[in-house]
C-alpha cells in the first residue's frame, strides 16, 4: 500500500469508527481467485475497529452442482419457487460456502461466526405458485448479531433461514442483506458482484441518489441488465429505509473494498440517500484545498496564479464543490456592485472528477449567487477554457473595454491577454 493510499484511508477513519458495514458477496466472487485479496480488505475495516457482517450467496455453486450431479434445479437465488432436490443442492452449496469462508477468515487471523441469526418462513402461494422452500426473512436476531459484532466477531450468515419447527428455507441473499443492514442500522451496505458497477444504457453509474435510481426502475427498466435489476431495487429500498450508502462494486479487483470504501470516486457504483455532494462557501481551513484544486491548471496557464495569502483575503469569494465531505471543485464569485456585475473565477475540478458535469453545476450555483445579488451580468477572463464557457456555460465573447475600468486595467497590467466572455442574468 502506498503512502498516499494510506493518507486516503487515514481521512475516513473517525467518521467509519465503530459503525457497521454489511457486505453481501455472491457466490462467484467466493470461488473467484481474488477472494483471498477481499479478505485482507475484511482485515483492513477490522484494524480500524469497523464491524463487519457478511451474508453470501450460492447461485453460481448451486449451479454446477445440479450439472456434476443431473440434477435440474428449480431456482439458484432463491427468487423462484424452490423443490426439494434444489433445497438439498442449496443446503450443501450454502455450508461449503460458509465453511471456506470461514477457514479464510482463520488464515487471515479474523474471528467468524457462522450463525443462524435469520428466522424465516416460506414465501407460499403467490400468483396461485407455490414457491415451496423458497422464504423470506421474518425475524432477523438483533442482540445476537449485536453480541457478536461487540466481540470482534464477523457474522456469517448463509442465504437460509430456519422456522421454529427446523425447518429450512432458501433465502434470496441481495434482500437478506438489505434486511440486515437495515435492522443493523448499517452505515453501509456493499454488494460484491462480478460487475463493474450498476449499467444503465450500457454504461457504469457511478453515483446516483436513491430517487434517481427509483426513476429508472419505474419508467426504463430495460436499460439496466437483467441480472442487476434485484440488487438495483434492493440498493434504493435500502436507502428509503435508512442505509446512507449503498455501494456495488466488483469482486475480482484486487483492492477493490477498500478503494470503493476510501475514496470519493471508488470504483463501482454509489446510490446515496442523503445529499452526497454540496456546494458551500470556502473557510480559511481550506487553503490547502484551493491550492491544490487549482494548482494544475496554474502551472499550466490556465488560471492566473494567486498567492496564499491573497486566496485567504478574498476567501468569502471562493466556494467549494464536495463529495462526501472531500473537496473536489472550486469557483471564486467577485461582486462589483456599483456595477452590478460579477467576475467568475478559479473554476477547477480535480482531475479525478473530470467530465462528471461539476464544472457546470459550479457555473450554475454561481449563476444562483449572482442573482441572489441582484447582478445583471456575470464576466470570466479566460485564456484556454473559453471554448468550454461557451459550448457548455453559453458564455458569449466581448471586449476587454465592457468592464469597469479598473478590471480593465488589472487584466491589461496581467499581461495574460485573456479573452473576456458575458453572460446575461436577465
Amino acid at each position: 500500500m502506498k503512502p498516499t493510499d494510506l493518507r486516503g484511508i487515514l481521512q475516513y477513519i473517525p467518521k467509519f469508527r465503530e459503525t457497521i458495514f454489511v457486505v453481501s458477496i455472491d457466490g462467484a466472487i467466493v470461488s473467484d481467485e481474488n477472494f483471498a485479496n477481499l479478505l485482507l480488505d475484511f482485515a483492513v475495516l477490522r484494524s480500524l475497529n469497523i464491524r463487519v457482517v457478511l451474508v453470501h450467496g450460492a447461485a453460481s455453486q448451486i449451479a454446477a452442482m445440479a450439472l456434476a450431479r443431473n440434477v435440474e434445479p428449480s431456482d439458484l437465488d432463491g427468487t423462484e419457487p424452490v423443490d426439494e432436490a434444489t433445497l438439498e443442492l442449496a443446503l450443501t452449496a450454502a455450508n461449503r460456502l460458509t465453511h471456506e469462508i470461514l477457514e479464510g477468515f482463520t488464515a487471515n487471523e479474523l474471528r467468524g461466526v457462522s450463525t443462524n441469526a435469520v428466522t424465516a418462513r416460506p414465501k407460499g402461494i403467490i400468483d396461485g405458485n407455490d414457491y415451496f422452500f423458497a422464504g423470506k426473512a421474518e425475524r432477523i436476531d438483533l442482540a445476537h448479531l449485536e453480541g457478536l459484532l461487540a466481540q470482534g466477531n464477523i457474522p456469517v450468515i448463509p442465504p437460509l433461514g430456519f422456522d421454529r419447527e427446523g425447518n429450512t428455507y432458501r433465502l434470496n441473499s441481495d434482500d437478506l442483506a438489505r434486511e440486515v443492514a437495515v435492522k443493523l442500522k448499517a452505515a453501509k451496505l456493499i454488494y460484491v458482484t462480478t460487475h463493474d458497477g450498476l449499467v444503465h444504457n450500457g454504461e457504469v453509474i457511478r453515483q446516483i441518489p436513491n430517487g434517481e435510481l427509483d426513476q429508472i426502475l419505474d419508467k426504463e427498466p430495460s436499460s439496466l441488465q437483467p441480472d442487476q435489476i434485484a440488487k438495483a431495487q434492493n440498493s434504493a429500498t435500502a436507502c428509503r429505509d435508512g442505509i446512507p450508502r449503498v455501494h456495488l462494486i466488483n469482486g475480482s479487483v484486487h483492492e477493490g473494498l477498500l478503494a470503493e470504501v476510501f475514496s470519493n470516486t471508488g470504483i463501482g457504483t454509489l446510490v446515496y440517500a442523503n445529499e452526497y455532494r454540496q456546494i458551500r462557501q470556502a473557510k480559511k481551513t481550506d487553503l490547502s484545498s484551493i491550492i491544490t484544486l487549482t494548482k494544475n491548471a496554474v502551472e499550466a496557464a490556465e488560471l492566473a496564479d494567486r498567492n496564499l495569502s491573497e486566496i485567504e483575503a478574498n476567501i468569502g469569494e471562493y466556494h467549494l464543490f464536495e463529495i462526501d465531505g472531500n473537496p473536489v471543485g472550486c469557483f471564486s464569485l467577485s461582486i462589483l456592485p456599483e456595477n452590478k456585475i460579477g467576475e467568475l473565477g478559479s473554476v477547477c475540478v480535480s482531475p479525478a472528477h473530470e467530465n462528471q458535469g461539476i464544472g457546470s453545476k459550479l457555473v450554475d450555483f454561481a449563476e444562483k449567487l449572482a442573482r441572489e445579488n441582484d447582478l445583471k451580468k456575470l464576466f470570466v477572463l479566460s485564456t484556454q477554457t473559453f471554448k468550454w464557457f461557451q459550448s457548455k456555460a453559453n458564455f458569449v465573447e466581448g471586449e476587454l473595454s465592457e468592464l469597469p475600468q479598473a478590471r480593465q486595467e488589472v487584466a491589461t497590467a496581467s499581461g495574460r491577454n485573456s479573452k473576456v466572455l458575458f453572460k446575461s442574468l436577465e
